[in-house]
């Protein structure tokens, strides 16, 4: 196990079973055997827990200390942002298409049910980006949320590491963004008001369709896209201005013209700002595991999907454009548009020391883009 870009704590992996979400854990701890986690990941030290409860049952958790947490968005990126924090490695809610899988093999672990079950926890994440926002050389880039593993994941529900990472970023008037399937950010709704109010703080919603059998079987472990959209119609209604991300399109599954005007009605009618479609792509990792996952539920399915992925990661350009085409259409049919950006800082922050030569300090493992 690659251990030491993520953790400076070594000697110990406990493993603790029982305990409740939110509370301490009960049960014994000590050393594992060869056969557990101590030989899975070799001999750098995490605390390993596992707890018996229906919400984590089957799920194993990896504490680490990061040494970092401001991570820089390769050069080559499309994305609109430089810099990323990720409170986690590993995804419970198991979206058989998710492109960060490639990044639990990484670490040495398994990017199918490895990357569904073996959660990685930064619990130091909150401290740990309150002292780098407060480097004299940080100045105030935009900080994205959610991009690489859903930072409102069930592990969310106990580790609340969310308020501490908000926090941090409200009190440094530092403007950020979180992209999740979590109605768990419900939750902090109270502390993004407070960032809004001195930041700008984009939210949005990932819906990719509104099919429920689809649903059960491509993201299994997420909340339903109708209780999703219901959390963009809380956050729209508190004032904070909400788009969706209409990800992933998936071809031949979820891309009939009557599945796409069924999802952007929908995401019209919970008050979204807009809705930005992304057809599904298919990386290394995430590519072999959808395949077993089409082979198994959908096997009529896996030439087809040979052939219009056989360029690479992407669906052809041709299909990419019929489908953004169709869903700006409808979106103008709906009286969907852009939601408007404010100012990146709204308060003056403290002056800080004159900032020496050289890079941003602290960055950590470098980020791969959504797109």
């Amino acid at each position: 196990m690659r251990w030491d870009n993520l953790s400076n704590e070594a000697g110990r992996t406990d493993r603790t079973e029982g305990g409740a979400p939110g509370h301490g854990p009960t049960g014994t701890d000590g050393p594992t055997g060869p056969t557990g986690p101590a030989a899975l990941f070799g001999a750098d030290a995490v605390v390993t827990r596992t707890f018996d409860t229906p919400e984590f049952r089957g799920i194993t958790f990896h504490e680490i200390r990061a040494r970092s947490l401001l991570n820089r968005v390769p050069g080559a990126s499309r994305m609109p942002f430089e810099w990323t924090v990720n409170p986690y490695r590993g995804c419970s809610h198991a979206c058989v298409y998710c492109f960060a899988r490639k990044t639990h093999g990484y670490l040495d672990l398994d990017t199918g049910i490895g990357f569904d079950s073996q959660i990685v926890v930064k619990t130091n994440a909150p401290e740990l980006l309150r002292r780098e926002l407060a480097s004299p050389r940080w100045t105030g880039a935009h900080v994205a949320m959610g991009t690489n593993v859903d930072c409102y994941q069930r592990a969310e529900g106990r580790y609340r590491l969310m308020p501490g990472i908000i926090r941090a970023l409200r009190d440094r008037a530092n403007p950020f963004s979180i992209l999740t399937k979590g109605t768990l950010i419900l939750r902090d709704l109270p502390l993004i008001q407070e960032a809004a109010a001195v930041a700008d703080v984009g939210i949005s919603v990932s819906v990719g369709f509104t099919d429920t059998a689809l649903w059960r079987t491509v993201e299994p472990g997420t909340p339903s896209p109708a209780a999703r959209l219901q959390a963009v119609r809380t956050l729209t209604d508190a004032g904070i201005e909400c788009g969706v991300l209409m990800a992933p399109v998936i071809p031949f599954l979820g891309d009939s013209p009557e599945q796409l005007r069924a999802t952007v009605r929908a995401v019209a009618e919970s008050g979204a700002t807009s809705v930005t479609p992304l057809v599904l792509h298919l990386r290394p990792g995430a590519r072999e595991w959808f395949t077993a996952w089409l082979g198994e539920h959908h096997p009529h399915l896996v030439e087809r999907y040979a052939r219009m992925y056989a360029g690479g990661s992407y669906a052809p350009t041709w299909y990419q454009r019929m489908i953004t085409r169709q869903v700006h259409e409808l979106a103008a049919e709906f009286g969907i548009g852009p939601g408007g950006r404010g100012p990146a800082r709204r308060i003056v922050v403290p002056e800080r020391a004159e900032r020496p030569d050289g890079p941003t300090p602290a960055p950590g493992p470098t980020q791969l883009s959504l797109l």
